[in-house]
């Protein structure tokens, strides 16, 4: 339980954490919360030559107001997302989103930004990016862009970043009804589930996690939803439901479509 031998550098800004990506490539790791990234190199199952430590840089950890959006720093803890006025009054599904992860350890350390980017399939945050429709910000040798939530995640461990691109902020739009719940993994408490609700109107958008080796939008869900919960039923539709040694196929599939009516029901 011993990682190999690295460098370590605590950058002070993005465009230097970049610079230090490009120079280095895939011997190089950011390092912020280090919940996924530590476990693996005490392993040996990832044995970068160098970590780039992210946390120091002061403009991704703050929490703001942007006109209709909220802006969560790529560095902000899910305790700091979970207390934050800001997101409990404007996009409390957030908050409701980081109350389920880990434990106090856990949401004291681990980040946003982190847990976006490691793109865990079993990770709470991304069904709740997917059905706010968030933009996730980015910036790499190439400079800034905004990579929308449907176009982040692209598989198990994969996402749109470039290998020089980090996560820098997540856009929020502004969420009156929305509703995050999941059925745990009992130690870890990853998702076997999660489900995602955002409601604005008579139309429901719909992220689920856990279910897929990839998150996904339920769009059948949401063409089907009529006011009631019935549409829960289109949960796994076109969804290549994932097996483990916590559910199979059957069982997972029953709670999607659990965890789905709850969501709307809520």
């Amino acid at each position: 339980m011993i990682p190999s031998k690295f460098d370590f550098i605590k950058v002070s800004s993005v465009s230097e954490a970049v610079s230090l990506l490009d120079k280095h490539g895939y011997d190089a790791k950011i390092l912020s919360g280090g919940h996924s990234l530590i476990p693996a190199m005490k392993l040996r199952l990832n044995r970068p030559e160098l970590l780039i430590d992210i946390s120091g840089i002061a403009d991704m950890n703050s929490i703001t107001e942007d006109g209709d959006e909220i802006v969560v720093g790529a560095n902000c803890t899910h305790k700091a997302i979970l207390n934050s006025d800001l997101v409990n009054s404007k996009v409390n599904i957030l908050a409701q989103t980081a109350k389920t992860i880990g434990d106090i350890q856990v949401r004291n350390r681990g980040t946003i930004g982190g847990s976006l980017a490691h793109s865990d399939p079993s990770a709470d945050y991304p069904a709740t990016v997917l059905a706010c429709d968030a933009k996730i910000e980015v910036e790499g040798k190439g400079g800034k862009r905004s990579i929308a939530a449907a176009d982040f995640f692209e598989g198990i461990f994969t996402t749109a970043l470039a290998d020089d691109e980090i996560i820098t902020a997540v856009r929020f739009p502004k969420v009156a009804h929305g509703n995050y719940q999941k059925f745990y993994q009992s130690a870890s408490r990853f998702a076997v589930v999660g489900v995602a609700t955002v409601k604005e109107g008579n139309a429901v958008k719909v992220g689920v996690t856990g279910v897929s080796d990839t998150p996904y939008r339920a769009s059948a869900v949401e063409s089907a939803y009529t006011g009631n919960s019935d549409a829960a039923s289109h949960a796994v539709d076109g969804v290549e439901v994932m097996t483990d040694h916590f559910a199979d196929e059957e069982y997972r599939s029953h709670l999607a479509k659990v965890y789905v009516k709850k969501g709307l029901e809520a």
